[in-house]
């Protein structure tokens, strides 16, 4: 099928307003959150379930490489098309269109449509009390559930795991090179065809008894005991975990989810934030070890810091934290979405300092005045190492009597209850912290080369969690900063670079670091096409699509399409 009809053919779908076309205007979505770009004949923006269908439809008669793309907030290039070296048209099909929430049970589960975004799930569940599977990071710029769960994304969260589902409805393409509708959702009588169950979907047609399947899995049920075993010999969580590959889930965009049914999680009565200090990682250590060994509680969330991460993000991600604080969660993915369009734009004029919407919020933010708790500050003078502790109901009490009994006691050690304000304050700055890195070497753009942001699982054994690096590595860096979600091992490692630095090379020591420790990565922002997929997930996304027509190339996997169909051009 030549360019122009198959551009023809998807306009009669989703009309002209719906599919854009030339470098410039799909520019912006062919080009990835911080990195990435590739080629792309046209990106289309169904708005309906049924559309979304007969766009499928056009790109598998027409051969097309299909790029699944949701808010674009993945940070390893995984929603974009890679290069220009593929063998056929590609088509990007934006689905943050397709929008619809569907609680069931009084909101203990919820349909989800592809386009929905988890901080839209969290405005909902707030209705029934309940909350979804995270709460912080992801939500807050505008990640769908769908994109979540299409990644294995994990979160802040000790007792929920990555982002997991059984239960979905998506398309692939077989074998034989034939799109088909899988309907997994777990709803009797929905229909039969693609346009009943459509239908019936966006409808509600269907009533409580015709759900059903509840012995499939809407989570990752069994994580608040994985996370306990502080003796296993493998991550608690990452994205390649092979348990955790199930059909949409860990999908990476090899299918086109069109809903899928998640659980939620009743909220808690009460909550308490304990901020915690010390000179010595080896008592973080054991802390780790005593509430995972012998609380009755698991923590809400359990953040470290360090104090290069913590003095970063004071400085370089205070408009972050102030526009949080003053603005709020509501407004922030829109706000993201047009900084990050104007940054691209930008971007593009040559005598305009690259990043300059970054580098005008960050003098704009020095106006004012400390934002920060001085007892927050006061532990950073005294320590170099921080956790924020939270916890719910009756482990506030657990946790307090342990920390004074014997966190406090320790040497060089000490704790604090955060009031209401600290609380926020700390969450608020811990979130900060994730953007921080990006922003200072954006500042710094003449004496640094650029960023590398590694996301590791380690050993839930593991107790020598400390990253300590060799001098041939240390000398090449500006700065490396150190946090992450403490009870799960999972870490963020950011590696701002000298300039002159080959990048290249020290990034291969420092995997080669990490894979002498038995680490996984990336654990919770997934391969991309920044990476390379082990064997056992590229596996998995052969058997999804076996014809290679969904997002090729994805984790070092190759573009070319793997059916010959007669006719096609």
């Amino acid at each position: 099928m030549l360019a122009r009809e198959l551009v023809k053919n998807l306009k009669e779908v989703c009309s002209n307003r719906g599919v854009l076309t030339g470098d410039g205007r799909t520019a912006y979505y062919r080009s990835g959150f911080r990195s990435g770009s590739g080629y792309a004949l046209a990106v289309v923006f169904p708005e309906s379930l049924l559309q979304l269908w007969r766009v499928l439809e056009v790109c598998v008669e027409g051969n097309c490489a299909i790029v699944m793309q949701a808010t674009k907030t993945g940070l390893t290039e995984g929603s974009t098309p890679s290069g220009f070296d593929y063998d056929r048209e590609v088509v990007v099909v934006n689905i943050t269109r397709i929008k619809k929430i569907i609680l069931l049970d009084g909101g203990k589960q919820a349909i989800v449509f592809p386009g929905s975004t988890l901080h839209e799930l969290e405005q909902e569940l707030r209705k029934v009390n309940r909350m979804p599977h995270s709460v912080i990071g992801s939500t807050t710029i505008g990640a769908t559930v769908v994109g979540g769960i299409a990644n294995n994304a994990g979160g802040a969260l000790c007792k929920r795991g990555s982002s997991y589902t059984e239960l979905s409805l998506f398309a692939r393409v077989d074998k034989e090179g034939k799109l088909k509708l899988v309907n997994h959702l777990g709803i009797n009588h929905l229909g039969e065809t693609p346009e009943e169950i459509f239908s019936t979907l966006e409808a509600e047609s269907f009533c409580s008894d015709d759900i059903c399947d509840m012995d499939k899995a809407a989570s990752d049920r069994d994580y608040s005991d994985r996370i306990r075993n502080i003796n296993a010999d493998k991550p608690n969580r990452y994205n390649a975990d092979p348990s955790r590959l199930y059909e949409v889930s860990g999908s990476a965009g090899k299918v086109a989810a069109f809903a899928v049914r998640v659980d939620t999680y009743p909220m808690p009565e009460e909550k308490q934030v304990f901020f915690l200090g010390t000179n010595n990682p080896d008592q973080l250590g054991f802390l780790r070890r005593q509430i995972l060994k012998q609380f009755r509680e698991l923590p809400e969330m359990c953040e470290y810091m360090n104090r290069g991460i913590f003095d970063t993000a004071k400085k370089y991600g205070k408009d972050i934290f102030l526009s949080i604080k003053h603005i709020g969660t509501k407004r922030l993915p829109r706000l993201y979405a047009f900084k990050s369009s104007l940054e691209y734009y930008l971007n593009k004029i040559p005598f305009v300092p690259k990043f300059l919407p970054d580098q005008i919020l960050y003098y704009l933010s020095r106006l004012f005045p400390e934002h920060l708790p001085n007892r927050l500050l006061d532990f950073r003078d005294r320590f170099e190492h921080y956790l924020i502790l939270v916890m719910s109901d009756e482990g506030i009490n657990e946790a307090r009597d342990y920390l004074e009994s014997e966190w406090s006691k320790m040497d060089g050690s000490d704790f604090f209850e955060c009031s209401q304000s600290e609380q926020e304050a700390a969450l608020m700055h811990r979130f900060a912290a994730a953007g921080a890195a990006i922003r200072y070497q954006t500042v710094h753009q003449r004496k640094t080369e650029e960023v590398l942001a590694l996301d590791i699982a380690l050993l839930g054994s593991d107790q020598q969690w400390m990253e300590e690096l060799p001098e041939e590595i240390n000398r090449h860096l500006d700065l490396s900063l150190y946090y992450g979600h403490f009870m799960c091992h999972v870490f963020h490692h950011d590696y701002i670079f000298k300039k002159g630095t080959d990048v290249n090379a020290i990034k291969a020591l420092l995997l080669k670091n990490l894979d002498a420790k038995g680490a996984k990565y990336p654990a919770e922002h997934n391969v991309g096409h920044m990476y390379e997929a082990d064997e056992c997930l590229r596996e998995f996304y052969r058997e999804l699509d076996p014809t290679n027509t969904f997002n090729p190339g994805i984790g070092g996997t190759e573009k070319q399409s793997r059916i010959t169909v007669s006719g096609m051009g």
